[in-house]
């Protein structure tokens, strides 16, 4: 039976300045800012949290079905879904908009300046849960606004379990919507400083928002991840990746390590172990869509670091 993956799908361009942000922006100026940087260095890779969840999935080989909005410059991205073999029947095209895309400009401090245009993305509310057939789990990923009150509300109705995984998403909502989020939920799935923030906008603390759920998740970068499930936690280790390369999508990575787990009833040492390998191989390349591993070498990482096979 598929998962449903309900986010954003996005193109990135990623942009390097060769030089430093600091040495063109004045601080006793800042009121009057007028600057132009020169990058001769540009790449467009594919992105957005649905899109990157269901890449690992495929990997991990599972079925996904993918549910987002794409503009009319959607063609090189339906054609990649295409070539990967994954279903595009959800992938609603509207006319009229772009498809959601970042511009990221990095200079040689790492420093970055990011502007984000959300595009066909909010207007994810159009596509309909209902609409996708024999779904068994799903997530609700960083998407539009109104794209996520109603995919969350739609599974709680279909009875559907599904990951809450609101990202960068979290400003966009209240601590009273942030509840509801858990109440319709059975798992939940937070970056370290989105739990504080959770914590901060809802008034709880994260073992009293845990007994909401059957499971939260709290990834920690290179200090592992925790899993409150049945009143403990459990401490997941950081998988040490071959080197560290690029951390964009390794969210979306461990996210999918969890959803296979969750779908194939393991308990939740293995699920998250799988989640930290999926993110130790994301990391170690470029781009969110870049790395390749079979499903043999994924077991292969697995039982490197755990000493025992996950299948």
């Amino acid at each position: 039976m598929p998962t449903l993956v309900c986010g954003s799908i996005a193109y990135d361009n990623i942009m390097v300045f060769h030089d430093r942000f600091r040495n063109h922006i004045l601080p006793e100026q800042i009121h009057i800012l007028n600057v132009a940087f020169l990058v001769p260095e540009m790449r467009r890779e594919f992105g957005g949290c649905a899109g990157n969840i269901a890449y690992n999935l495929k990997l991990l080989g599972d079925d996904p079905l993918i549910m987002a909005t794409v503009g009319d410059d959607a063609g090189p991205y339906l054609n990649r879904l295409d070539g990967l073999g994954l279903s595009r029947a959800h992938v609603r095209q509207l006319d009229g908009c772009f498809t959601a895309q970042a511009f990221i400009t990095t200079d040689l401090d790492d420093n970055q300046i990011t502007a984000f245009h959300p595009g066909a993305m909010t207007l994810s509310h159009q596509n309909r849960v209902t609409d996708a057939r024999n779904v068994t789990l799903a997530i609700v990923a960083p998407d539009g606004r109104d794209g996520m009150l109603r995919h969350a509300a739609d599974l709680a109705a279909a009875e559907i379990p599904f990951v809450f995984d609101p990202g960068q998403g979290m400003p966009m909502f209240s601590g009273e919507e942030l509840l509801h989020f858990l109440d319709q939920a059975q798992f939940a799935c937070f970056n370290d400083y989105e739990a504080k923030l959770l914590c901060d906008r809802t008034g709880q603390p994260l073992e009293q928002l845990a007994t909401k759920l059957d499971a939260l998740i709290v990834t920690r970068g290179g200090e592992g991840s925790h899993i409150y499930a049945k009143g403990q936690r459990i401490d997941i280790p950081c998988v040490t990746a071959k080197e560290v390369v690029d951390p964009t999508g390794c969210g979306d990575a461990y996210r999918a390590g969890l959803l296979y787990g969750i779908a194939k009833g393991w308990d939740w040492e293995k699920t998250g172990q799988l989640a930290a390998v999926m993110g130790a191989i994301k990391v170690a390349c470029r781009g969110g869509q870049n790395h390749q591993p079979s499903r043999n070498e994924i077991a292969a990482c697995f039982a490197n670091a755990f000493g025992k096979m996950p299948w």
